[in-house]
């Protein structure tokens, strides 16, 4: 019997019927026989209605040998319940608990079944905010404190419950999806492509380039569409230019967490020079309307490169000589040196991705191990530290943004020797019919998955995101445990992980 589906490259399409359909024991033994090696993680696991039966996709990506497998099982009408799998891989838990919430099946044995959001459509809708089960602790010595759902910053909602002894943080039960949008149902419901392109890069503000590019990427696999070399380039400029101003900006905002203001408003000054740089491209700071499917409405040219080029080696050493005083003076490293640490035992059992990963000394990241547009032609280095602490998740930043910029200088060179094909987006392009489609991509957070299922009209029959936040919001859960509660904002802040691409 074959288990699964192998996939060399993320952004392939396949034939939904040529996804094997496994017992669920059998399904089970296969992802034991995975997971038993911590080179492979939970790209994800969803479920969708189709024929009559809930199907259940799981994609599992090999970080050694840029293997995606696939593998699925199905449940008959009137069947609801399935143990559940979390106990022995918990970095399912978020994905069982989604579907449970969004179809009503019972996990047993699952150590936290509790909603993900609190979606209009929820199958269950005795399930409230007012009512969420908080674990709790019973003790005259131990207090909760809870924080939010209205944000100090008034950003998106989301509430942090503790569980303290004195100011010892034992416990940290993070409650989000507070404004579930709705997304992933607005992309069935569009029936216009622009649109959808649109409705993509607005998932998450800070990561309008990375989920534009997922979104087309997606669209160009099951149209069998391959970009140009030179569009390719394009795509992974803007997508190191979007990582390079978050960081900066998120070293900023670290420097304010800990009183340095100096460090603070240098890097938030130098942020600026870089989204104004992706403003001048294509007439938006976060760079929307920059990545269509099948082609560019703002191709880059001579002008737009020198600028790049001008200000990321101007930006660029400004950044470089703040970070080494940040990263130098005892005050800051008093602060983040061993406070919020997550260990890799801890990152590889929930699943981490991205940052979270790579600072625990996991070479975790999509474009090296799973690479897409031109990445698969040439590569950025691995930026790795060891301590899993809110210092290793600085300085990975700083680290990130030196390797960047010489990236994005060596890209320039190679669009200058690609030939111009200018092509313009495409929105009515026939996608293929009962279809599968995975597309991953290395967003400044972390690996960033949009999936689409298609039927056999080639219409999205069903289409799924998965943030990379789903994985490592419990991270920060784990990293501030036996932490003073004062350093949950310099965890958190550490980690910076997105309220709206979890609460799709």
């Amino acid at each position: 019997m074959k288990l699964f589906l192998e996939t060399y490259n993320n952004s392939n399409s396949v034939d939904l019927k040529d996804i094997p359909v496994l017992s669920y024991e059998y399904f089970a033994n296969m992802l034991k026989s995975y997971f038993v090696d911590s080179d492979n993680h939970c790209l994800s696991y969803f479920a969708f209605k189709k024929d009559n039966k809930l199907k259940f996709i799981c994609a599992v990506a090999k970080d050694s040998n840029s293997k995606v497998y696939l593998s699925s099982h199905e449940l008959k009408p009137g069947v609801t319940s399935l143990r559940s799998l979390t106990p022995e891989f918990p970095q399912l838990h978020i994905f069982e608990r989604e579907i449970s919430e969004n179809f009503g099946i019972e996990f047993e044995g699952h150590p936290w079944a509790k909603p993900v959001r609190y979606p209009s459509d929820r199958q269950d809708k005795e399930k409230v905010m007012n009512n969420y089960p908080f674990y709790r602790m019973e003790s005259d010595e131990l207090h909760e404190v809870g924080v939010g759902p209205i944000h100090a910053g008034v950003i998106e909602p989301g509430h942090f419950r503790f569980i303290c002894n004195g100011e010892k943080v034992l416990h940290l039960e993070i409650h989000l999806g507070y404004q579930h949008r709705g997304v992933e149902k607005l992309m069935l419901q569009n029936d216009n492509s622009l649109k959808l392109c649109v409705l993509s890069e607005s998932i998450s503000g800070d990561t309008a380039v990375g989920n534009a590019l997922a979104h087309a990427q997606l669209m160009e696999s099951l149209a069998d569409f391959e970009a140009p070399d030179d569009l390719q380039i394009e795509r992974c400029i803007a997508l190191e230019l979007e990582r390079i101003a978050v960081h900066i900006g998120d070293t900023a905002a670290l420097c304010t967490d800990v009183g340095y203001q100096l460090g603070q408003v240098v890097c938030e000054a130098l942020r600026t020079t870089i989204i104004n740089t992706t403003q001048f491209w294509c007439g938006n700071r976060f760079g929307k309307g920059l990545v269509r499917p099948f082609g560019t409405n703002y191709p880059l040219n001579d002008s737009i490169a020198g600028e790049i080029k001008k200000i990321l080696s101007d930006s660029g050493k400004r950044y470089f000589d703040m970070a080494e005083r940040i990263y130098s003076l005892p005050s800051v490293l008093g602060r983040f040196d061993g406070v919020g640490t997550v260990t890799k035992e801890q990152a590889y059992k929930i699943g981490a991705v991205g940052m979270a990963a790579r600072t625990c000394g996991i070479k975790r990241d999509t474009r090296m191990n799973h690479p897409f547009q031109f990445y698969k032609k040439h590569s950025p280095q691995f930026v790795i530290q060891e301590s899993g602490d809110a210092l290793a998740r600085g300085m990975l930043r700083y680290l990130e943004v030196k390797e960047s910029v010489k990236f994005v200088l060596e890209l320039l060179q190679k669009w200058e020797s690609t030939d111009k094909t200018a092509l313009k987006p495409v929105y009515d392009h026939k996608l293929k019919p009962d279809g599968f489609a995975v597309s991953a991509v290395e967003s400044w957070r972390g690996e960033l998955c949009h999936f689409a299922v298609t039927d056999d009209n080639g219409a999205i029959l069903h289409y799924k995101v998965k943030d990379p936040s789903m994985h490592n919001w419990f991270a920060l859960a784990l990293a501030v445990r036996y932490q003073e509660i004062s350093d949950f904002p310099i965890c958190n802040k550490s980690f910076n992980l997105s309220y709206c691409g979890y609460d799709l």
